[in-house]
């Protein structure tokens, strides 16, 4: 009889045992949902409003500010944090920056050494400031984003994703005079490159890194 108490004690013991490390679990799990949905983003939060200033532009690619400022404005506009105003005046936060670099190297050759493809980067350095204190809040060096850019029908994979975000079809490319080729492929791969360092640098202003 003894022995059958003192296993239905230890039984007991370690069923209150699991119980409580079970709520510890729970507890713990509690703990770090709530830092985690605590956490969110850095910008300040009285903030809602926000003015994007044209980039100055110290590549030789006349227009390049122009169009990193409506893919900047975009990616700022589809997060819907903050609303972008068309004047300073009206705004909470002000981002300013530069384009740094625009590169385009060969990445593959063809028979003959010709380029078929090329590997372009752009790089940018950007600053928030508070528009009412004119205090800098976040500022980052070398933000960056690169592109594959396929420039001869023989390099165009046009199974790839890359491919078949553009409205072009597989029968169409070996229409194209590799002129024309070259020009539409380093044009959309450009806006990718865009839109992907706007991402970047919205990700990094938003979370302060």
């Amino acid at each position: 009889m003894k022995s059958v108490n003192r296993r239905n004690r230890l039984r007991r013991d370690r069923i209150g045992a699991l119980i409580a490390i079970a709520a510890l679990i729970v507890v713990a799990a509690g703990g770090c949902g709530y830092q985690f949905g605590a956490a969110g983003s850095s910008l300040p939060p009285q903030a809602k409003t926000i003015y994007v200033e044209k980039f100055d532009n110290h590549t030789q690619y006349t227009g390049l500010d122009d169009q990193l400022m409506r893919y900047i404005k975009d990616e700022i506009a589809d997060r819907k944090r903050l609303a972008v105003v068309d004047a300073s005046a009206d705004a909470d936060l002000v981002l300013t920056g530069e384009v740094l670099t625009l590169q385009s190297i060969p990445l593959a050759t063809n028979a003959v050494g010709e380029p078929i493809t090329y590997t372009e980067s752009i790089g940018a350095n950007a600053k928030l400031t508070d528009a009412h204190t004119h205090q800098v809040i976040w500022q980052s060096s070398g933000i960056n984003a690169g592109e594959q850019i396929p420039v001869v029908a023989g390099a165009v994979i046009t199974t790839s994703p890359y491919f078949l975000q553009q409205n072009l079809r597989a029968q169409d490319i070996a229409k194209l005079p590799d002129l024309q080729l070259a020009q539409t492929q380093r044009s959309f791969g450009r806006g990718e490159m865009m839109q992907l360092l706007a991402q970047n640098l919205y990700a990094s202003m938003s979370e302060g890194f």
